[in-house]
């Protein structure tokens, strides 16, 4: 298999895999090879498990020679951010706190790829237990971005972005709370969708926030991350936050929505702290939209601009704070070898296993929840999450999708924004609001800076719309060659 193969879509993977061109052992043993090339200097994998993925392709070979393939996805490569459950495989959630986990049942995603016929090959790197914006807060060390290895990838989910872009894994899956799979996406000039929540099971996804989570795909084209999606959604009992909808086949939706649509612009995601090079190139792709033929409408979503990073940080860091409880060093996880007793084992294992910015998170949602506070900051934060969830609800009255940048600037320099949390809060300041309104939204690239840098466009649907979401992405990506440039390693 040729390098350059090493960037083609799946569905050319899958085609030269249907043909015989290809087997999906050369395919895994090129990414493999690829891995080890470059990890060195791009560091997206946590580990990855190259025994058992040449295992599971030589499965998948065997089930095509017999004329069973299990449909498009079979034998191809998935990377997993390393919060999403794989039996038998690290969780680590790159965290001390979890350094020698091992997952004994598998996510509900990671069940469905595997009746897909997917190879479960890697654990992606992120900020510890998700929470960052650059994956410099992991345990395992910063991930570089492939444009620029002086620059961060974004976050949480960067490693996933990441080893994507540098052609590492044709595929992956994040999770996103507040912008985790967009930002990098962005950061990384790839494609990431962020899905309405409740589409996609969280059964198996190391929590962060749980009203805010989702897992989602991360590709190199919107009809790979369509396809993606398509194989994880739908309902899951063990998921009590699991909805009931209809799943489209994604994929075929593609071909036959074709608009024009009606597209929102939030004047409030184009004032101060947008990089100018970053807003002329989101300007330049809603000029296209106008060219198609769509009428482009100025709305206005001004509680989501003003209060969304307050009500998020309020909300999430409550929740992480409950969840995160778990960690006691008692019965799994880090166990502290200096602690005196009990009381000291609790304090001792959580003070050693976790980073700084999750006790940050950590002491300030437990603040917010405590007694005489609980309604001034987190009781208030919900009222404030339902006011902007409304007021999506009455901008999309008049749109099919909102568009705006992903991400105020283009990725920045490693350390750069580290010693300041405020400043790196505020790289999520587009996306957010989406988490706390539980709706889809994805980061197609929209062009680079001068320095070479990619940037995305950021396009926001309707709850379950995730078709018309992806169609209206695909008619721009389809228009453009943003897709076909990468990184040089």
């Amino acid at each position: 298999m040729s390098s350059a193969h090493l960037f083609s879509s799946v569905q050319e993977l899958a085609a030269a895999l249907a043909g015989g061109r290809l087997s999906s052992v050369e395919l895994t043993q090129a990414c493999l090879a690829r891995i080890r090339s470059v990890e060195g200097r791009v560091r997206a994998c946590n580990s990855f498990d190259e025994p058992g993925a040449l295992a599971q392709a030589r499965e998948s070979d065997a089930r095509r020679a017999a004329g069973r393939a299990r449909g498009p996805l079979d034998g191809i490569p998935v990377g997993l951010k390393d919060v999403i459950a794989v039996q038998g495989q690290p969780l680590t959630c790159s965290s001390r706190m979890l350094a020698n986990y091992v997952s004994p049942y598998d996510a509900t995603v990671a069940a469905k790829l595997k009746a897909a016929g997917a190879i479960l090959l890697g654990r992606l790197n992120l900020d510890e237990f998700a929470m960052g914006s650059s994956t410099e807060n992991s345990a395992f060390g910063p991930t570089a971005n492939p444009w620029d290895l002086t620059r961060v990838p974004g976050g949480s989910s960067g490693g996933a972005a990441a080893a994507v872009a540098a052609g590492e894994l044709p595929l992956a899956l994040g999770s996103d709370t507040g912008g985790s799979i967009r930002q990098p996406a962005a950061l990384c000039g790839i494609v990431g969708l962020k899905p309405t929540y409740g589409l996609v099971s969280r059964y198996g996804l190391a929590a962060y926030a749980s009203s805010l989570d989702q897992i989602g795909p991360m590709g190199r084209s919107v009809a790979d991350v369509a396809l993606l999606l398509g194989a994880i959604a739908g309902h899951d009992p063990r998921d009590s936050t699991s909805l009931r909808a209809e799943v489209p086949d994604y994929g075929a939706e593609l071909a036959v929505r074709r608009g024009p649509w009606r597209l929102g612009v939030p004047r409030e995601f184009f004032g101060a702290g947008l990089d100018p090079e970053v807003g002329a190139a989101v300007q330049s792709a809603i000029a296209f939209y106008r060219s198609r033929g769509c009428e482009i409408r100025e709305v206005s979503l001004p509680l989501a601009a003003e209060y969304a990073i307050a009500v998020y940080y309020l909300i999430a860091t409550a929740e992480a704070s409950s969840n995160l409880a778990r960690y006691d060093g008692v019965r799994y996880g880090h166990r502290s070898a200096a602690a005196k007793d009990a009381v000291d084992l609790y304090f001792q294992s959580r003070a050693e296993g976790f980073g700084e910015e999750v006790k940050r998170r950590i002491i300030l949602g437990t603040h917010v929840l405590s007694s005489g506070y609980y309604d001034a900051y987190y009781l208030r934060a919900q009222k404030v999450r339902a006011l902007i969830r409304q007021e999506f609800v009455r901008v999309f009255q008049d749109c099919d999708a909102l568009l705006s940048p992903t991400s105020p600037t283009a990725a920045f320099r490693l350390g750069e924004k580290s010693a300041d949390p405020l400043a790196m809060y505020l790289t999520d300041i587009y996306t957010i609001s989406v988490n706390l309104a539980g709706l889809p939204a994805l980061s197609v690239p929209c062009g680079f800076t001068s320095a070479g840098l990619p940037v995305g466009l950021q396009i926001i649907g309707q709850p379950f719309q995730e078709a018309g979401l992806l169609a209206v992405a695909a008619a721009y990506e389809q228009a453009h060659a943003w897709k076909d440039r990468h990184p040089s390693l």
